[in-house]
């Protein structure tokens, strides 16, 4: 599943080393180093398991002494932390531009779902994490901010659906809070499935999603 090779991070491993040559100590090849570091742990993470994944298994796959680890991340936390924060601040961000453009609930719920299906590409080991590791990493204090932000998102919803029910655009014998959380984990799950590159890119499958969403199945 993933898609970080145990040779690509030795490839990189050999590139950072001759980047060090070049300009050992640069904030430029520091941060170059970490966010690397980043990348390689990410895939780990949604291939093997947050708590599965080791500080060896991430230093292995960049081809790197674990010590060397160190350097750029405390512990594996802080790198999730890192993966996780990114996708919230992009995802949550989009949300709001959504809510707060003042279309009708209908346009507004299709701008939500987009955001949503946009991020399963950039943000898939994130989307991932989230699904296999949520309620360890929620035990933890420095990740509070993940259930604060559900719930935000999820106020989003909700309130935008029940204005849709009100404004006689969506079926009133819905609960909307039920109805948020369907939506959510269809899209979701998708992250397992959906293969970048393939018949239908992401902008496409929350096209079709939202094609199905509004107008079923079913003839008219």
């Amino acid at each position: 599943m993933t898609t970080t090779s145990a040779n690509s991070g030795r490839a990189g491993a050999r590139a950072e080393g001759g980047a060090r040559r070049r300009g050992k100590g640069s904030p430029a090849l520091a941060s170059e180093r970490r966010e690397h570091l980043v990348r390689l742990a990410a895939e780990l993470f949604a291939e093997k398991g947050f708590q599965a994944t080791t500080v060896r298994n991430i230093a292995d796959e960049a081809g790197i002494l674990s010590g060397s680890l160190y350097h750029h991340f405390d512990s594996k936390e802080s790198i999730v932390d890192e993966i996780l924060t990114g996708f919230f601040d992009e995802t949550m961000a989009a949300y709001r531009a959504e809510v707060e453009a003042g279309r009708d609930p209908r346009e507004t719920i299709a701008g939500l779902v987009r955001v949503a299906f946009n991020g399963l590409e950039p943000h898939r080991a994130a989307i991932t994490v989230m699904q296999n590791d949520w309620n360890y990493l929620q035990g933890m204090d420095r990740f509070a901010y993940l259930t604060k932000s559900e719930d935000e998102v999820e106020k989003m919803w909700v309130e935008t659906i029940a204005a849709g029910q009100e404004q006689g655009l969506f079926r009133e014998d819905m609960d909307p809070r039920l109805t948020y959380r369907m939506i959510r984990d269809t899209i979701w799950v998708a992250v397992r499935w959906f293969k970048p590159g393939g018949r239908l890119d992401a902008q496409s499958l929350g096209e079709h999603y939202i094609k199905v969403m509004f107008d079923g199945i079913n003839t008219h």
